[in-house]
């Protein structure tokens, strides 16, 4: 095993003692009682700037309005947690992960700016997510010096990720970390997902990714080898998988997570207008059948999780309790117009009774730490390209079991009805956009898109080169590949079969010039049903399995990521890099189409959309 060798609230004589020698700081301390206050994030993804959702409030009179309101920013996040930690002698700061990729921040600074503003915090622990090799390991190196750069050299954690011995990424990550609390010794886990960042990111070709229960487990006997019983998983594979997970392990405790961007609450954010996917805490067992309490906290700096946790002399959890808590302003709009006062002050009282939203003024150290990225990113980012008359919603899979959180809008999207039957509107205009400017660059028939390569929703009003470069933010250009019909549907089913079995969510395919549909309960090669494709003239035929047809793909797809197994094995003579950015791609795309509306129907790469059961 790998410990952290440098920070924790011990002595640096200690920590590197107890490096060196299993004994030198074994023991668990006489067996004392903990409690222990958890404040995590995950999924930042480089948005640093506050946001803006709607939320469903009553105002002065009673009558239920949609109210604007700034949501998070990471300026928010140094500030809650420097107020939930105050007067809480036993704190725990973590991140689980995908700090980076995201946002014109990530495109400008190549995650300094993500570094600088996390160090706003000083986290205790972070882990790596599958975003962190977006750059490949060099990129990673990257981010983690600008990381160390300053006082805080948080360590980051991986147990299940093993670059090649020697390489500059070997000596920056370690498996777990030991902290000192209460005088009592916590050992924090990291854990990254194994498939998805092998498939959907750039790691080098020799860094390995271990089986995640195999390392997690190994890394937790390794601190309880040491004599520390008190053990919290970071883990960067999502909110089923970490419940999936517990049972399989021995003496782990608490399992913060992330990479799902799954927001977790009470029933009452509902009324509100945002629907968790399950509770804060989520309660389960370990193999040995103790308590394990699971946690997560949404995305992109909009909540911190705050979790409470106590362990009993023998190092079990013997409670756990806290609430999620969602940052947001109180500068109130309702339609264009400012709140009245009446109003405003009804609407304060509402988010303080609510118990997870957090009206939170953005730390000014942490604002000023941001401000020279900001001057540089807003001076490109404020240029306006265009117009959305709607709400163009992100969604990754329709139906209602998958990625039912996602959008920042809340349910206003996550609830659509076209949204649900057929998919994410704004994944779909992006496919419309590659093949637009596909056809125009040397032809193309159709297009594909991975759900998980468009980030953002682009809600109804202008449409700026920010919101473009931050909606695909990854550093990636438009291929042409020469398919035949037989080879575009395996295509498809390659992407559904990821969904299932793969990298997740993100790879779920979205197409343009071409729809069919999708039964989830299928064998595979039957999941996708009526293939058609649309003609020069807008009429729609058949899929032919033995013509030929040019795909306009990114070259993340086209190399095979997200599994994409069918696109990799195109052999080289019939594959052409257009060097056109796929992110000015959409950029021409707004310019020339705008005022952009909800995509039609009977455009919309999925026609029909059967859940599994």
């Amino acid at each position: 095993m790998r410990p952290f060798k440098t920070r924790s609230t011990m002595p640096a004589l200690a920590v590197s003692l107890c490096a060196l020698s299993l004994a030198a700081c074994g023991g668990s301390d006489g067996g004392k009682p903990l409690d222990l206050t958890i404040l995590h994030i995950n999924d930042h993804h480089s948005h640093l700037d506050a946001e803006t959702t709607t939320l469903t409030l009553k105002d002065a009179a009673g009558a239920s309005k949609a109210v604007s309101v700034e949501l998070g920013g990471f300026a928010r996040v140094t500030a809650a947690i420097e107020a939930l930690a105050a007067g809480k002698p036993n704190v725990l700061k973590l991140h689980a992960g995908d700090a980076i990729t995201g946002d014109l921040y990530f495109t400008q600074s190549e995650g300094q700016a993500d570094a600088v503003m996390m160090n706003t915090v000083c986290f205790d622990a972070f882990t790596l997510g599958n975003h962190e090799f977006d750059g490949a390991d060099a990129g990673l190196v990257k981010f983690i010096d600008y990381l160390h750069a300053g006082a805080c050299k948080t360590p980051v954690l991986s147990a299940n990720v093993r670059p090649a011995a020697g390489t500059p990424l070997a000596a920056r990550i370690a498996d777990y970390a030991i902290i000192e609390r209460g005088g009592q010794q916590v050992g924090v886990v990291g854990l990254t997902v194994k498939d998805k960042t092998r498939f959907a990111s750039r790691p080098d070709a020799s860094t390995r990714f271990l089986d995640e229960a195999t390392a997690a487990q190994a890394a937790i006997d390794a601190l309880r080898a040491r004599g520390v019983n008190k053990i919290v998983l970071m883990s960067h594979l999502g909110y089923a998988a970490d419940q999936a997970l517990a049972p399989q392990l021995d003496g782990v405790d608490v399992i913060i997570g992330g990479d799902s961007h799954t927001l977790l609450g009470p029933d009452s954010m509902k009324g509100f207008g945002l629907t968790p996917a399950g509770a804060y805490p989520t309660a389960a067992t370990d193999k040995a059948g103790r308590p394990v309490c699971i946690a997560q906290a949404w995305q992109y700096a909009y909540a911190v999780g705050a979790l409470d946790v106590s362990f009993d002399a023998a190092g079990q959890v013997a409670r756990c309790s806290g609430t999620p808590q969602v940052l947001v302003g109180e500068a109130f709009k309702v339609g264009n117009v400012v709140a009245a006062a009446a109003d405003a002050d009804a609407f304060r009282s509402q988010l303080a009774a609510s118990g997870v939203f957090r009206i939170t003024t953005p730390s000014t150290t942490a604002t000023a730490a941001l401000a020279p990225f900001k001057a540089a990113k807003d001076a490109l980012s404020t240029q306006v390209a265009g117009v959305a008359t709607d709400n163009l919603c992100l969604r990754r899979v329709p139906g209602t079991k998958r990625d039912t959180s996602r959008s920042s809008l809340g349910d206003v999207c996550n609830k659509d009805a076209t949204v649900v039957a057929h998919g994410g509107d704004i994944q779909q205009l992006v496919a419309d956009a590659f093949l637009e400017q596909g056809q125009r660059f040397g032809g193309a028939d159709i297009s594909l898109q991975n759900a998980g390569g468009v980030r953002i929703d682009i809600p109804a009003g202008d449409i700026t080169v920010g919101k473009v470069y931050t909606l695909l933010p990854f550093k990636n250009t438009l291929y042409r590949l020469q398919l035949t019909g037989a080879q575009v549907r395996a295509a498809l089913e390659d992407g559904i079969d990821s969904v299932l079995n793969g990298t997740g969510s993100g790879a779920y395919p979205y197409t343009g010039g071409l729809r069919f549909s999708v039964d989830m309960n299928q064998p595979r090669g039957n999941r996708i049903g009526n293939p058609e494709v649309r003609d020069a003239g807008g009429n729609w035929k058949p899929l032919d399995p033995a013509a030929s047809y040019r795909l306009i793909t990114n070259n993340f797809t086209a190399e095979g990521g997200d599994k994409y197994d069918t696109l990799k094995a195109i052999p080289a003579a019939q594959r052409e890099d257009t060097f056109l950015d796929y992110a000015d791609s959409f950029l021409q795309y707004v310019r020339s189409r705008s005022p952009l509306a909800k995509p039609a129907v009977a455009g919309r790469s999925t026609q029909s959309y059967v859940e599994t059961p």
